[in-house]
């Protein structure tokens, strides 16, 4: 079997990111990299959305870009900006196409369906599968977004609406999503953070028809496309092994208060590259741990409190937008976490504090 320098365990959007950015900056020139991706195919199957706080490597697969956002629980609304961080998704269509086609191009990257199709011994591992090591009181983020196709102009598509609590909560925390992406195509997204054992909430479709008729008082469009997901809101097993990192989720990525991913991995990556060289004697890339923290006690809140997440969401968004951004996005200051954390009930917080 064939030796490698470096394994990527997983061509998704961690393992595709740490190859594209290798690649690029020329890390791959005289190196050997193995991918191991069980797919037959890539296609379209995610959408990452994500303030852009920094920047990185694919612009050209964002398919929208806006400015403007609100988030509203019943008969209030928040419109707000985001003109220096604007809110962008991209299209994992886009996204396999650009990587796929850049590593093709260097013939010291070879995908692989299984790893016993090649040798370990000798190679440098970097693994983006997370050892999910769950019990019945963890938290997810589990959803299911559809995009719909209008026959007249329907949308706004300045504005997206990013939480929409007014919804039945089923005991849980439960929101809306919209991306408008066009005035007649948008994605429509229904999202839980729960514990997940309740399967009445994984009706997905029926929510989301609902909402479309009933609350958006829309009837006549078409879907082309749908996708599901859950985002472990809990910490995998992260093993400290020689001649191994974990990346992506597996690498403890997600911000585990609001599950996003891609901009974490994309930094994430950048580090990788930039201690290749000494790559085993390399200190752990993490989010900062006042983030870790904080979204412990978060978590604790959602668990015992959900009926007022809503409201606490709705308040949390009382500061400047770009305050809240970049809270949300792991880049705020002390003074900015303080005048996010004023803005919360300090009791339930304090109780949360001191709860197991």
């Amino acid at each position: 079997m064939k030796d490698f320098d470096y394994i990527i365990i997983g061509g998704g959007c961690a393992g595709l990111s740490l190859a594209y950015e290798l690649e690029i900056h020329k890390k791959l020139k005289n190196k050997t990299l193995a991918i191991i991706e069980p797919r037959n195919e890539y296609k379209r199957d995610k959408t990452w959305s994500f303030w852009k706080i920094i920047p990185h490597n694919f612009d050209d697969c964002v398919k929208k870009c806006w400015k403007n956002f609100s988030i509203n629980v019943p008969n209030k609304t928040k419109f707000l900006d985001c003109n220096k961080y604007p809110y962008q998704s991209i299209d994992s269509g886009l996204f396999y196409k650009k990587v796929n086609e850049k590593l093709k191009q260097n013939k010291n990257i070879i995908f692989f369906k299984n790893i016993d199709e090649i040798n370990t011994k000798n190679s440098f591992i970097f693994n983006s599968l997370p050892e999910l090591n769950a019990n019945n009181n963890d938290l997810w983020q589990h959803f299911c977004g559809v995009e719909i196709e209008t026959k007249n102009n329907f949308f706004d598509d300045e504005i997206i609406n990013l939480m929409d609590f007014d919804c039945e909560q089923r005991k849980s925390v439960h929101f809306f999503y919209t991306l408008p992406f066009t005035k007649n195509k948008a994605l429509i997204e229904t999202t839980w953070l729960s514990i997940m054992n309740d399967d009445s909430e994984k009706d997905y479709e029926n929510q989301i028809k609902k909402y479309l008729e009933n609350h958006l008082n829309l009837r006549d469009y078409k879907i082309n496309y749908k996708e599901e997901g859950a985002i472990p809101l809990f910490n995998p097993s992260n093993k400290s092994e020689n001649n191994k990192i974990n990346i992506g989720t597996a690498g403890g990525m997600t911000r585990l208060s609001t599950g996003y991913t891609f901009l974490n991995i994309q930094e994430h990556s950048k580090f990788i590259r930039e201690n290749l060289e000494n790559i085993n004697k390399t200190k752990v890339f993490t989010i900062d741990k006042k983030y870790q923290f904080l979204d412990k006690i978060f978590l604790r809140v959602i668990k015992k409190n959900s009926e007022i997440m809503p409201d606490i969401f709705f308040k949390m968004f009382s500061s400047s937008s770009n305050t809240v951004i970049k809270f949300l996005s792991n880049k705020s200051n002390i003074l900015e976490d303080f005048s996010i954390i004023l803005k919360m009930p300090k009791w339930t917080f304090i109780k949360a504090l001191f709860r197991n």
